[in-house]
């Protein structure tokens, strides 16, 4: 797997492995070697860090570049050398490499999928390389139904492919001081009504269009301010945004944050403004959380909460819609309440990394088999 960072398919991995380590049924224990990669002097990966942190065996992939050929060589003699029963990969490299090092020839090969991002020219050329990896994999594991379909499109048999929603689990309160220090860094008055969203500053998570629902929501409820947690390539373009719709004082960029819990915390309200999602981890996270949800029908939002039940559900890229729904919770406390309370329900019940666990081992138990 490659990871700069415990992003939401790295939490879901990870939670997976500590649970089935030592499971607490009649399930059978699984040991889970992580690997991943590591140019020149470059320092270790928080990810990689983490799954040491949680007591996994983790192995070092050395590189000299993204596509390294060198790389696949080393994949095989890493999964030789620990006897691998089944060998999974996550994102587009991972998948390249183990296609190429012709180790799906004599192992079960699961490759998950997680979506695809597109935000520069590299990185949609990367996608390409898909239509030759995937279709070889014994199993693809998705995240939503829309994704199923583009992966048919791209060579995959549709009887290789299964979904799979990501799980969740409830989360500490954060400590006092965490909370007090991250409030203090947002310019709004106590008592403001504070709309949060977490992610990577990428053009798919549509920031541009919540900026334009908040402007389009200060004509009718002034008292807000809106948060944007996470960084990347598309911060100038929302910089600018945020100048030309006049909302400095009522828009932060908080930058990377390693624990999001204080947000979640502080939120009045969760906005999920994306053009494309899978089984996205701060629509969980914020369900767990019990925070009132606005949130785009796309991939698997509308899979996993349902429209005036568990979340607040829009069409991409609308923000009059995004804006409407924003203010109808921030009027409407009664029914802020309800929604979250309903969606925590929903997160316990049906996405707990024990469900998550259990149907992952019963996938694994019928490959071996087969």
């Amino acid at each position: 797997m490659e990871a700069s960072f415990v992003t939401g398919p790295a939490k879901n991995l990870l939670e997976f492995a500590r649970r089935s380590a030592n499971s607490p049924d009649e399930l059978p224990d699984i040991e889970l070697v992580v690997a991943g990669y590591r140019r020149g002097g470059e320092p270790e990966s928080a990810f990689l860090g983490a799954a040491r942190g949680a007591g996994l065996r983790v192995e070092t992939i050395s590189e000299n570049g993204r596509f390294d050929r060198a790389v696949p060589a080393r994949i095989a003699e890493l999964v030789r050398t620990h006897k691998a029963e089944i060998v999974q990969t996550h994102n587009v490299k991972s998948h390249f490499f183990l296609r190429q090092s012709g180790l799906w020839r004599e192992r079960p090969w699961v490759a998950f999928h997680h979506g695809f991002t597109a935000e520069d020219l590299k990185m949609r050329l990367y996608n390409a390389t898909t239509r030759w990896s995937l279709p070889a994999a014994r199993h693809v594991v998705t995240m939503c139904q829309p994704f199923v379909r583009e992966l048919v499109r791209r060579g995959v048999r549709r009887e290789r492919i299964s979904v799979r929603h990501n799980s969740v689990k409830p989360f500490p309160p954060p400590e006092p001081e965490a909370l007090r220090a991250v409030r203090a860094e947002i310019p709004a008055a106590e008592g403001t009504p504070l709309i949060v969203t977490i992610g990577r500053l990428s053009s798919e998570k549509g920031h541009l269009d919540l900026l334009e629902a908040a402007a389009q929501l200060r004509r009718v409820q002034d008292r807000f301010h809106l948060v944007l947690v996470g960084e990347g390539i598309e911060r100038p373009r929302i910089e600018a945004a945020r100048r030309r719709l006049g909302l400095e004082a009522h828009v932060t960029l908080a930058g990377l944050c390693g624990d999001v819990r204080p947000y979640y915390a502080m939120a009045d309200i969760v906005a999920i403004p994306s053009h494309s999602e899978g089984s996205p981890n701060v629509l969980l996270e914020a369900m767990i959380a019990a925070r009132p949800i606005v949130a785009t029908r796309v991939g698997g939002i509308p899979e996993i909460v349902t429209h005036r039940e568990t979340a607040l559900l829009v069409e991409a890229r609308d923000p009059a819609a995004m804006a409407r729904e924003l203010a109808s919770l921030l009027a409407d406390k009664d029914l802020a309440l309800r929604l979250a309370g309903q969606a925590r329900r929903l997160a316990e019940e049906s996405y707990s990394p024990d469900a998550y666990r259990r149907a992952l081992i019963g996938l694994y138990r019928e490959i071996l088999a087969a």
